[in-house]
């Protein structure tokens, strides 16, 4: 950790108290907080999302009815890299400096985002929390950017954005490691990341605890990861395409994807059962997103998922890249089966956590976010505001009920109302000039506020 950052960090553990609003917490013990992501999850394939899914996630399903789905929630960029570092920093990438994918084997083992940057890890482990990842980590692996360099306690998982499921291999090179080592291991990886979190969980249970569980799955299968000869296709174990009544060796990708998000459904189950078994449930707040929309590129043929209702998907600033599929529990405090339409995003877990572990936040660090647990609770509703992104060319801004869009900066703004129009299809910049005109000097504003 570079010096500065480890003076922040002393000096906010040292001084940190608890934050002032924090009255939820006042009398009551610290929860367990467990960060569950996807990789390129589509909005609508889950039927708790799209009842028309014919995917197999009855774990998801349970997760949904045990607390709140959220309809509007979104990830602050449409890629992984870059979603990842405003998930853990709290901040959009025109402050955290990580704007572009992390390409080849020099990006994903190059510094990836700045090492002053702060953590939700760091922020957590100042407050005495034990903290872990497994899974995808995807923003820099060269010495000082590595997860237990950054905060956690523990890693198990892979430095690149997509490896193999089985061989654990990313453009020809083993990609999997345990802290720093590189560690050869047998299995499905879905499965290799969610038990090495249960068994954290059970070695950690009489302490305060922090979970960050980037899945790689169900990230599209890549050729540069395969043997020559080997076929590009999706994997999941027999026991997926069991449920369906599969041949586990079907070619139909549609059939292979859905396997792989049903082992992914299965992988959540064992977790929320060993919190079950632990007597941790009710002491744990769990969150769930995919860090992106399923990405909807021509001509690869594995476009299987779906972003439905939304237009479009990754890479891209429409609603199907940005918004996603994300869910919340926390018994007691969230309501089950509760339904949460307010626009909330990423950088806002950051606010979340701190006042969850009841400490204070380095001051002068801009943050992106705001204190989601309010709304979540049924406390209070959101503030109004705005949304901001920015993603290669395209770009967006989100404000009440109203979005405007371009995919290029010479092309004319887009507006629409996702309250009436959630697949935007309908451009009203024309009939609304003076909406339209607000929308730009908010968006305009946050340029000026982070170049």
């Amino acid at each position: 950790m570079p010096f500065l950052t480890r003076l922040v960090v002393a000096l906010w553990f040292v001084g940190g108290g608890q934050l002032a609003e924090c009255n939820l917490l006042a009398n009551e013990t610290r929860p367990n907080i467990l960060l569950v992501t996807a990789d390129n999850l589509g909005y609508g394939d889950l039927a708790c999302f799209n009842k028309a899914s014919e995917i197999l996630a009855p774990n998801f399903d349970r997760l949904a009815a045990e607390g709140a789905k959220l309809t509007q929630f979104y990830t602050a960029s449409p890629t992984c890299t870059v979603s990842r570092a405003c998930l853990l920093t709290g901040r959009i990438p025109q402050r955290h400096g990580l704007t572009q994918q992390l390409p080849g084997i020099e990006g994903n083992y190059g510094q990836g985002l700045n090492p002053e940057e702060i953590l939700i890890s760091q922020v957590l482990r100042s407050a005495g929390y034990a903290t872990g990842c497994f899974g995808k980590w995807n923003i820099g692996f060269a010495a000082g950017s590595r997860p237990t360099e950054r905060g956690f306690d523990e890693f198990f998982g892979h430095a690149s954005g997509n490896i193999d499921y089985y061989t654990h291999n990313y453009n020809r090179k083993h990609d999997l490691y345990r802290g720093t080592d590189e560690v050869h291991v047998e299995g499905y990886s879905t499965d290799l990341f969610a038990d090495a979190a249960i068994k954290f969980i059970r070695r950690h249970r009489h302490r305060p605890w922090f979970v960050y569980l980037p899945f790689n799955a169900p990230h599209f299968p890549n050729a540069k990861n395969k043997a020559p000869g080997e076929e590009v296709v999706w994997q999941a174990p027999d026991s997926a395409f069991e449920q369906y009544g599969y041949d586990r060796k079907t070619r139909n990708e549609q059939q292979r994807y859905r396997a792989v998000v049903t082992a992914l459904d299965s992988a959540l189950g064992r977790l929320l059962d060993a919190l079950d078994l632990l007597n941790e449930s009710e002491e744990t707040f769990v969150f769930f997103a995919s860090d992106n929309g399923a990405f909807m590129l021509e001509n690869r043929g594995l476009e299987v998922a779906t972003n439905t209702p939304l237009r479009e998907g990754g890479v891209t600033c429409w609603e199907g890249g940005i918004r996603v599929a994300a869910l919340a529990r926390w018994p007691k405090q969230i309501a089950a089966g509760s339904e949460i339409q307010a626009p909330l995003w990423t950088p806002d877990l950051m606010i979340a956590c701190a006042r969850l572990a009841g400490v204070s936040l380095p001051q002068g660090l801009v943050l992106d976010g705001r204190d989601p647990l309010p709304v979540l609770t049924g406390e209070a509703e959101l503030p109004y505001r705005s949304l901001f992104f920015e993603y290669q060319e395209h770009a967006a801004l989100r404000m009440g009920s109203w979005k405007i869009l371009r995919t290029r900066p010479s092309e004319a703004w887009q507006l629409f109302n996702l309250d009436e129009d959630i697949g935007e299809s309908n451009d009203l910049s024309q009939a609304e000039p003076q909406r339209l005109a607000e929308l730009v000097d908010e968006f305009r504003t946050w340029t000026e506020s982070t170049y």
